[in-house]
């Protein structure tokens, strides 16, 4: 009955509005189904690559030539997990991988907070000078620097000071964790470009009338920064961070580049699977070169491995950022 009266009311309502009641929610639900097959298609378009990967690292090797399985495995296995974590050198590839990309972050952020901070409030000469320099960083690719960055850590030194007491030999600090920090405490690190221009967008937005009244309080300008400034702040130097963190974790340009081969990080192992799968093979007598689907499921199980701690840890501090946020009067 009630269906029967809401019908009759909506007709009624139809007739009053000639016709635009029924124009405007026909539009609305239409609105709502491609609005819902879009979504469909792009979670789809994201997520089916994914479980992809995830399918052939169940997979045993007959399983990836048989045309009739298409995503579940037949003979289903935990072998390729075992196989990639030994070849990874997966536990130490992780811890190590973490504390670096941790070091990473906790630098860049720091010194890219104070940058942005001094371009969004602060005259100095060649303001616009340098903050073009900063965006060149953003447009230029690393690897045009490449050469430069190798020689420049490679033969290490400061108007000669090193060389004078190093028996006149500069420093080599490559094959060890010196670049990177070396590289973010300059603002010189992966994506620090971005990171400052995210964060003087940021501080312009901030009325200056908050320093003013700090000011005013007796504040100087470092207390005004640490105390006011900064806790505004949270949001945009948690997003920088998470930034920083996932990237570095899958950066493999600047660890070929600072790091020897020999050092375990995850990124640079992964990128070397398929020939530690070679030599893997051969050493045991088992083949002399992997074929190349079996490669294909092992570097699918080699990303997966890479990329489930970075969920797990997502999915831990979720909660922790969300509070924090909701303390500083963000709503998530």
């Amino acid at each position: 009955m009630n269906k029967k009266k809401k019908i009759k009311t909506f007709i009624e309502r139809n007739k009053k509005s000639n016709g635009y009641l029924l124009r405007k929610t026909s539009f609305s639900v239409f609105y709502k189904i491609v609005r819902a097959i879009l979504l469909f298609g792009l979670c789809f378009m994201i997520l089916q690559p994914l479980l992809n990967k995830v399918s052939l690292s169940f997979m045993e090797e007959r399983d990836l030539y048989d045309s009739t399985i298409v995503a579940i495995p037949r003979h289903f296995t935990l072998d390729n997990y075992k196989v990639a974590a030994y070849l990874m050198k997966y536990w130490q590839s992780l811890m190590n991988t973490a504390l670096i990309s941790l070091l990473v972050s906790v630098l860049q952020v720091a010194a890219c907070t104070l940058v942005g901070y001094g371009f969004a409030r602060y005259k100095f000469p060649l303001k616009g000078l340098w903050f073009g320099a900063v965006i060149l960083v953003i447009l230029v690719p690393p690897s045009t620097i490449q050469s430069s960055l190798y020689l420049n850590f490679c033969y290490f030194d400061i108007f000669g000071i090193f060389a004078l007491f190093n028996n006149g030999q500069p420093l080599n600090l490559l094959n060890s964790v010196t670049p990177y920090a070396l590289m973010c405490a300059g603002c010189m690190g992966l994506k620090s470009g971005l990171y400052i221009y995210m964060i003087r967008q940021f501080f312009r937005g901030i009325p200056k009338e908050l320093e003013e009244a700090a000011y005013v309080d007796g504040c100087g300008k470092i207390a005004t920064f640490v105390r006011i400034m900064l806790p505004d702040a949270k949001p945009i130097i948690t997003s920088c961070f998470l930034f920083a963190y996932v990237w570095q974790w899958t950066d493999s340009f600047y660890s070929n580049l600072f790091l020897n081969s020999d050092f375990a990080l995850l990124s640079s192992k992964l990128s070397n699977l398929a020939g530690a799968l070679d030599s893997y093979l051969d050493v045991r007598g088992i083949a002399k070169k992997a074929t190349a689907a079996y490669s294909q499921g092992m570097i699918a199980t080699g990303t997966l491995m890479v990329i489930i701690p970075l969920i797990i840890l997502y999915l831990f501090a979720q909660k922790g950022f969300v509070e924090s946020l909701s303390q500083s009067g963000i709503k998530m």
